[in-house]
C-alpha cells in the first residue's frame, strides 16, 4: 500500500473548495468556465485547486482553444476508494469485538 499517496489524495480532498469542485466533476468532464461559476475565487485559484488535484491523481486535465477541461481520473478513485473501505472495514471489525 502506498501511503505516500494516499495521504495526498487526502490532503487534497480535505479542502472544502476541492471537494465540492470533485462533486461537480464527477458527474462528467467539466469547463474551468462553468467550474468557477459556482465560486466566488478568481481564475488562478481554481487553478492552484486544480493542480493539487491533479499531482493527487484523481484528476485529469485537457485544454481546448483557452480553456481547461476537468475530468476525474476514475482508476485512481476507485483504487482510493478500496483501499480507505479495506482500512475502514478492518478498524470496524477490531473495534467490534
Amino acid at each position: 500500500m502506498d501511503y505516500l499517496r494516499l495521504s495526498k489524495i487526502m490532503k487534497a480532498i480535505a479542502d472544502p473548495n476541492r471537494l465540492q469542485i470533485l462533486d461537480m466533476i464527477s458527474t462528467g468532464e467539466k469547463c474551468a468556465c462553468d467550474i468557477l461559476d459556482d465560486f466566488e475565487f478568481t481564475q488562478p485559484t481554481l487553478s492552484h485547486h486544480m493542480k493539487v488535484l491533479i499531482e493527487a491523481g484523481i484528476v485529469t486535465a485537457r485544454k481546448e482553444g483557452k480553456w481547461h477541461y476537468y475530468s476525474l481520473v476514475i482508476e485512481n478513485v476507485d483504487q482510493f476508494q478500496k483501499v480507505i473501505n479495506q482500512i475502514f472495514k478492518t478498524n470496524l471489525k477490531e473495534g467490534a469485538m
